[in-house]
């Protein structure tokens, strides 16, 4: 799902703690990568859970194919 993307130049304060959890969790290098990675999951996130919201018990199983 990987696309090209805008970046956009930001300025905001963060906990240093939060960061270094999200390198470590991600497998990433720099700061700018896992504040990125993040904010891409959170939103994949958000798009399966509302999928999963609106198929709530509608879905047959194995329907889903991976």
């Amino acid at each position: 799902m990987a696309r090209t993307a805008t970046l956009k130049r930001k300025a905001f304060f963060i906990d240093e703690t939060a960061v270094r959890r999200a390198k470590r969790a991600l497998g990433v290098k720099t700061d700018a990568e896992a504040v990125r990675m993040s904010l891409e999951r959170v939103a994949e996130m958000e798009a399966f859970w509302r999928f999963m919201t609106s198929t709530r018990g509608r879905l047959k199983p194995g329907s889903l194919r991976p």
